[in-house]
């Protein structure tokens, strides 16, 4: 089990990205120096007993204090459930408790085109990954890649133009950011696994995806890039209690060099895993 720091912290910022997703920023200065993109924090609101457990959220962003140190975390949640309709209402300088960093984050092996691949609320652990493949921020005190890509693409999906969130943000880190949406208000009116297919097709050498989003948009996911022979990580969304590896309620079906598969924890094992060894079928 990794090491992870527990604290009681204030809320900084609670604000909208959109109808139903909002970013919040605590300060949290031993995490933030030591959290890397794919890593997440459990969150729950101190003197709360329903709901008594906390919520896994991924890193969004680290934020620098005063003395240019980091000093603060954002994580980004949809309003959805107790937890999140009581996170929405709470103010500046209101307590949480937090514990983390947790899970194993992204391995950025030298890459020409890393291609980010959102579904939903997935976005969220993507905006920090650009930044520091770009250059344009490091975290964690771990070495995350050691080239720059030519090329980053967010493919980026939603039902509908209102629900997404963040969408500035990433455009500011200068990558490419592509939209789809169920409804056509916005963007390309189709599946994020066609934006994806462009972006495989436009054959800047080596490429490589990260995924995050609704179960069965990984699962398709993993078998476009299983069919183009191009690797690709997920992070998994499964829901947790501890997030400490205590509790085995968030496995996920991982499969074994012999061809059989077994459960893996994904709050230690993961949440990143290769696409392609997650047993889909059974998950």
């Amino acid at each position: 089990m990794s090491q992870f720091q527990f604290q009681a912290t204030s809320i900084v910022e609670n604000v909208p990205l959109s109808a139903r997703i909002y970013r919040v920023r605590f300060e949290a200065p031993e995490i933030a120096a030591k959290i890397r993109p794919g890593q997440f924090v459990m969150v729950r609101i101190a003197n709360c007993f329903d709901p008594l457990l906390g919520r896994a959220f991924a890193l969004y962003d680290v934020i620098a204090g005063e003395d240019g140190q980091p000093k603060y975390v954002d994580v980004v949640y949809q309003v959805h459930g107790k937890l999140t309709t009581r996170l929405k209402q709470l103010e500046q300088g209101q307590k949480l408790e937090v514990w983390g960093p947790l899970g194993n984050g992204f391995t950025i092996p030298e890459t020409d085109h890393l291609i980010l691949v959102a579904g939903g609320i997935g976005q969220t652990p993507f905006l920090a990954v650009a930044k520091q493949v770009l250059g344009q921020q490091s975290y964690g005190t771990e070495q995350f890649t050691t080239s720059k890509p030519k090329k980053v693409t967010l493919c980026y999906g939603a039902r509908s133009f209102a629900d997404f969130a963040g969408l500035d943000d990433f455009k500011a880190t200068g990558m490419d950011v592509k939209i789809c949406t169920d409804d056509g208000s916005a963007g390309h009116h189709g599946l994020v696994t066609d934006l994806l297919q462009q972006a495989i097709a436009e054959d800047l050498g080596l490429a490589q995806v990260l995924c995050c989003g609704p179960e069965k948009m990984m699962e398709a996911v993993s078998e476009l890039t299983t069919e183009q022979k191009v690797p690709c990580q997920v992070s998994l969304e499964t829901p947790m209690a501890c997030g400490i590896g205590i509790c085995f309620t968030c496995v996920a079906p991982v499969r074994q060099e012999d061809g059989s598969w077994d459960y893996k924890r994904t709050c230690v094992e993961g949440p990143i895993f290769n696409a392609c060894e997650i047993a889909w079928e059974h998950a």
